[in-house]
């Protein structure tokens, strides 16, 4: 396979070329010839010229010529080159940034996965291609508030509040049965000492204190340990969500039913292609996979666009777009990394001032 060359080892001539098949191929989704570039690249040379450098950038790797046609269609590679170093994005416009931010706004009034999940439906409608979103662990959160209800025999029900609106319930299968006086004395204990904190410090916290405590506070802290270790601890809620997957169906470049099947198979299991979306959660902006740069045999077809969200100092998680490589990456890149930065703005609003 060959090589991609560095973008600056391109000539302005044949850097220009490229642009425009590139572009033109995106809006058209057909072979681009010569003639075709002679008459829409802004340079002043031949056809025959033309010929020449496209026939370089094929040698190169950038260009594939279809065997029903003489014009060429760009490669993964050449998508590559496009998009580090010749790509031109603007600012997403004003009506769009308006429409994402009245979507968003407001997050602090309903729960994180309806937020994230108007987020992912938002970047589809906008690209017309597949959101998709990772939902931040919830260890990651403080939690605001906790109960403890007793079930039948040795099981207590944990309602837990976090930081952010979300509320979940929780089973847990304790030891023994709990009283419900008993029950109430351990959330009085983990509401006073612990709200506002991260669920992940709580459990760690804990186990220290217990080690230096005596008498009837070690009574109190083991009871506290046994039913915050579970209510507490991690769950496999679920981790990522997509909209949109229907938007591929018919697209002239995902018409193989094969890798189309293949493609909605990694979007029903998830965990590839949120593995994937983790490898860029520590990486500034936005981030780009063309093709077979995902490492995935499903998306080879396909390019995912990715932005990281989340507060000051931290990041929660990643949302990014799924399309084919054949996308308008002028257009996709500005919506993902506005929705990124207004995602991240929703789940940490501003606190009123006083």
């Amino acid at each position: 396979m060959p090589t991609r060359p560095p973008a600056g080892t391109l000539d302005p001539r044949a850097r220009q070329l490229l642009r425009t098949l590139i572009a033109r191929h995106i809006r058209d989704g057909e072979p681009v010839g010569s003639q075709t570039l002679a008459r829409h690249s802004g340079l002043d040379v031949s056809a025959a010229t033309i010929r020449n450098i496209l026939a370089d950038l094929e040698e190169q790797g950038l260009l594939a010529a279809p065997h029903t046609s003489a014009g060429r269609i760009p490669t993964a590679q050449g998508y590559r080159v496009f998009v580090d170093s010749l790509l031109q994005v603007q600012p997403l416009p004003t009506a769009d940034l308006v429409r994402l931010r009245g979507e968003l706004a407001g997050g602090g009034s309903g729960t994180t996965q309806a937020l994230l999940g108007s987020a992912s439906e938002l970047v589809s409608a906008m690209t017309h291609f597949v959101g998709v979103v990772s939902v931040p662990r919830r260890e990651q959160f403080a939690f605001r508030h906790i109960d403890f209800v007793p079930l039948d025999g040795p099981r207590v029900m944990a309602i837990l509040v976090f930081a952010d609106n979300d509320v979940q319930n929780r089973i847990i299968q304790t030891r023994r049965p709990f009283e419900a006086s008993e029950l109430e004395r351990v959330a009085n204990y983990l509401n006073a000492h612990f709200a506002g904190r991260p669920v992940a410090e709580i459990r760690t916290t804990l186990v220290r204190e217990l080690q230096a405590a005596r008498d009837e506070m070690e009574a109190l802290l083991s009871h506290t340990v046994e039913l915050a270790e579970q209510a507490l601890a991690p769950t496999d809620t679920d981790d990522m969500l997509v909209a949109g997957q229907t938007r591929l169906i018919g697209m002239q470049d995902l018409s193989d039913l094969d890798r189309l099947r293949d493609l909605f198979e990694a979007f029903a299991r998830k965990r590839e292609i949120l593995q994937l979306l983790e490898r860029t959660i520590r990486a500034p902006g936005v981030r780009i996979f063309i093709g077979e740069e995902t490492g995935l045999a499903p998306l080879e077809g396909v390019s995912l666009v990715t932005a990281p969200y989340g507060a000051p100092g931290k990041v929660l998680g990643v949302l990014g777009v799924i399309g084919p490589t054949r996308m308008a990456y002028d257009r996709v890149i500005p919506v993902v990394q506005a929705t990124a930065e207004l995602l991240g703005a929703a789940l940490n609003p501003e606190p009123p001032a006083p």
